[in-house]
């Protein structure tokens, strides 16, 4: 039995690459279970950036004063 198909998304090259064509890992986001789901992954990442910006469990600026870089009290 083989192993199921992965596939990775080359953010220097803008391309689904797979294993028998890998970019170095600086470069690659993923593995994804579909080409289709690889192709959407700066997408699904600025969706994940924008929720997590906006949810206040994971927004260290929501309890700082104004002018406070975070003391981390």
């Amino acid at each position: 039995m083989s192993e199921p198909e992965e596939y990775w998304f080359c953010v220097k090259h803008h391309r689904v690459e797979t294993k028998d064509n890998l970019c170095p890992s600086r470069h690659r986001l993923g593995p994804y279970p579909s080409a289709a789901e690889a192709e959407r992954a700066l997408e699904k990442t600025q969706e994940r950036n924008e929720a997590w910006d906006n949810d206040p469990d994971w927004n260290d600026d929501a309890d700082a004063a104004p002018g406070d870089a975070g003391s981390g009290d």
